[in-house]
């Protein structure tokens, strides 16, 4: 007996003949073939195990062995695939198995799901975590036109079937367990209640996430340096055409990120702020795609991230449509209102009673900030939004801007 400790591929080839050879000759027991054979079973075993990747069943051939053994025809099959059509695109490689399937499969006919799962990302998402979570409510036609599936090409009907799949990739990195999902499940403040769908809103937020993910500030966030002093010269920036993305600039300088995401249907959201691995995020939605309201949304969010931001209150979501009189919005609002216009200035302002727009573009070129911001302020005030309407500008004048 020579057993040696196999080192490269030609003492693999070795041994493997070998025990083949001894494997033919079934030696007798408690000889020393026999003590060879096992030895050598033992050292090839370990190199393989270091060296020869393993062997992946195919997941469709092991359904088809499954369905040989069970003597199940195609037709038995459309309770694990759902109709006959899936039936025959699965078996032919033509539609991929979905978790929905996998868990049927296995639950049904015994098949290890990890066999069944052929896309390690998807496995790696923690696919086996059961989140209390109903997937089809998520606005999987929304975030697939917005490029967040990849190149999944499905129609409607593929959404739903793949609803579970999608969306546990599109949550990796950002919801990996329960912990996480219970955080984003349970806002802290949130201005405004319309029965906003859940599952939209827990989607916007992780676009949010993954966008500011990708765009890191010239410089780290301190404490304390966002003061009204500050906020007041962030207004100024509006008097310029392209005040928005001068914002953008001049917040990335002190450490917080702006990021445009359109609301989904049902969430009537205006902006947030929220701590993103304790950055400051700042997301604005454009959901009236006015020059004034972008300033006063983007002013109240950094009012909150100024005041109240922190990890005890890592999140506020705002709906700026609606009246909310608790201390904390209250303070936003006025804080924001101040920077954009101060309350002295205002007071005493000719614009209030004449409602001329002449008026109305001095009073804005004497504070430094663009007209729409008067004009927004005293239409909201008087309750008439048909005031000053040539001053407001045109729907989309702010994401030409930003997102151009």
């Amino acid at each position: 007996m020579n057993v040696k400790i196999i080192k490269d591929e030609k003492d693999y080839q070795v041994a493997m003949a070998r025990l083949s050879e001894l494997m033919k000759s079934d030696p007798k027991r408690e000889t020393a073939e026999e003590n060879e054979l096992e030895l050598l079973a033992l050292v090839i075993e370990k190199y393989e195990k270091l060296n020869v990747p393993p062997i992946k069943a195919d997941p469709i051939e092991l359904i088809l062995f499954r369905m040989q053994q069970m003597k199940l025809k195609r037709k038995d099959m459309i309770a694990y695939f759902g109709s006959p059509s899936k039936v025959s695109e699965v078996l032919t490689r033509k539609r991929p198995l979905s978790l929905s399937m996998i868990r049927k499969l296995h639950q049904g006919l015994g098949i290890p799901s990890d066999i069944l799962i052929e896309d390690i990302e998807l496995n790696s998402t923690g696919a086996h975590n059961e989140f209390e979570i109903d997937f089809s409510r998520f606005p999987l036609k929304e975030l697939s036109e917005r490029g967040y599936f990849g190149n999944f090409d499905g129609n409607s009907s593929d959404l739903l079937e793949y609803a579970e799949d999608l969306i546990k990739k599109f949550m990796k990195g950002f919801v990996s367990k329960q912990t996480d999902l219970a955080l984003f499940r349970a806002p802290i403040h949130q201005r405004g209640d319309r029965s906003a769908n859940e599952m939209s809103l827990l989607a916007w937020r992780i676009c949010v996430l993954k966008k500011a993910s990708k765009e890191i500030p010239s410089k780290v966030y301190k404490e304390g340096s966002i003061t009204r002093s500050w906020l007041r010269e962030l207004a100024k920036l509006s008097a310029f055409s392209n005040g928005p993305l001068l914002a953008k600039e001049y917040l990335s300088r002190y450490g917080v990120t702006l990021i445009i995401e359109r609301h989904f249907k049902r969430t009537f959201l205006d902006g947030a702020a929220m701590l993103f691995n304790d950055r400051p995020i700042v997301a604005l939605t454009l959901r009236h795609d006015r020059i004034d309201n972008f300033w006063f949304a983007l002013l109240h969010e950094m009012a909150h991230v100024a005041k109240h931001l922190n990890s005890t209150n890592p999140l506020f979501i705002d709906d700026l449509d609606l009246t909310n009189h608790e201390s904390i919005e209250a303070e936003a609002d006025e804080m924001a209102r101040e920077a954009l216009i101060p309350n002295k200035t205002w007071e005493t302002a000719k614009v209030r009673h004449s409602l001329s727009w002449i008026d109305a573009t001095e009073l804005a070129d004497n504070i430094g900030v663009h007209p729409a911001i008067v004009a927004g302020r005293l239409r909201h005030e008087m309750n008439n939004f048909q005031l000053l309407s040539g001053l407001i500008g045109k729907s989309g004048s702010v994401s030409s801007i930003l997102l151009n």
